[in-house]
């Protein structure tokens, strides 16, 4: 009654892999030949980015343009979040102050 049913596992349905079989391997060290030549470096089909000077200025003014507007909208938030939370402290007293008004007048 208090004993657990153990899920039993049903027959696989689609493709099955076999598992990896991972063989041991031994570390063996080579020691370099000592007259072997270095093959020159492979050079890259891509172009080299050139920046002209006009392009280094709208880069910076890109930069600046979303530094500028980056910290609007955080200081932004910041005030609301602010004029929010003072808005509630105001809300706050002025029931506190009603409520003790209108005990003291019983």
């Amino acid at each position: 009654m208090f004993r657990p049913k153990v899920p039993t596992m049903p027959q696989p349905t689609g493709l099955v892999t076999p598992p990896a079989v991972v063989e041991p391997t031994t570390a063996v060290q080579h020691t370099p030949a000592a007259s072997v030549p270095m093959a020159p470096a492979p050079t890259s089909a891509r172009p080299t980015v050139q920046l002209t000077p006009g392009a280094v200025v709208a880069l910076v003014g890109g930069g600046t343009a979303v530094v500028l507007v980056v910290g609007a909208v955080l200081v932004s938030m910041l005030l609301a979040v602010a004029i929010t939370g003072a808005s509630v402290a105001v809300c706050a007293l002025v029931i506190r102050s009603l409520i003790n008004s209108e005990a003291r007048r019983r």
